[in-house]
């Protein structure tokens, strides 16, 4: 199972062979140690738990075959994955505050005439007369965003072995300096 963490840097572009411009986004490397590795036999599950950084405290975990891998080793992030490779990729998105109908869930909001003022962005009725309570799931303004999403299917343009950086191709969630989960497929 291939694996390696990293900080989201910037989006740029390159262009290819044929000349065409692709979208990429620059990911460096973090340096990562192994810290702990769980068996089948001992914990019902087979994973490898890294280290990044100096803070025990961040630490990540991640699910598969772990039999290349032993308790203190140094991964060497920059020799995981080679130009061509299949990933998929997890981050937190981007965290938006406190949103409203149009904003959240794509509502169009109410007409400016017919006597409507200003009822340009409101959501609308929220149910009949008939009952006294909102029901669940009901799409109202809220927090929007700082959620984990995950882009299956992106695929490694170049590996930057020396500078540590690694170019995935399109976007990616998150904003600058966001920590990235990349695992091989």
């Amino acid at each position: 199972m291939k694996f390696v963490l990293g900080r989201k840097l910037q989006m740029t572009q390159l262009f290819d062979e044929n000349g065409i411009v692709r979208p990429v986004t620059v990911v460096a490397l973090e340096p990562l140690e192994v810290s702990l590795c769980r068996t089948d036999t001992r914990d019902g599950y087979e994973a490898v738990q890294v280290q990044y950084g100096d803070d025990k405290q961040r630490r990540k975990e991640f699910r598969g075959a772990v039999t290349t891998h032993e308790v203190g080793k140094s991964i060497d992030s920059a020799e995981v994955f080679s130009p061509g490779d299949v990933v998929r990729v997890s981050a937190r998105s981007k965290g938006k505050g406190f949103q409203g109908v149009v904003k959240r869930y794509g509502f169009a909001g109410g007409p400016r005439t017919h006597g409507q003022k200003h009822n340009e962005r409101s959501p609308g009725s929220i149910g009949s007369g008939l009952r006294n309570r909102v029901p669940k799931g009901t799409k109202m303004g809220g927090r929007m965003g700082d959620n984990r999403v995950t882009i299956r299917g992106t695929q490694v343009v170049s590996v930057d072995k020396e500078r540590g950086l690694l170019l995935l191709h399109g976007s990616i969630p998150g904003r600058r300096g966001t920590l990235v989960e990349i695992q091989g497929v």
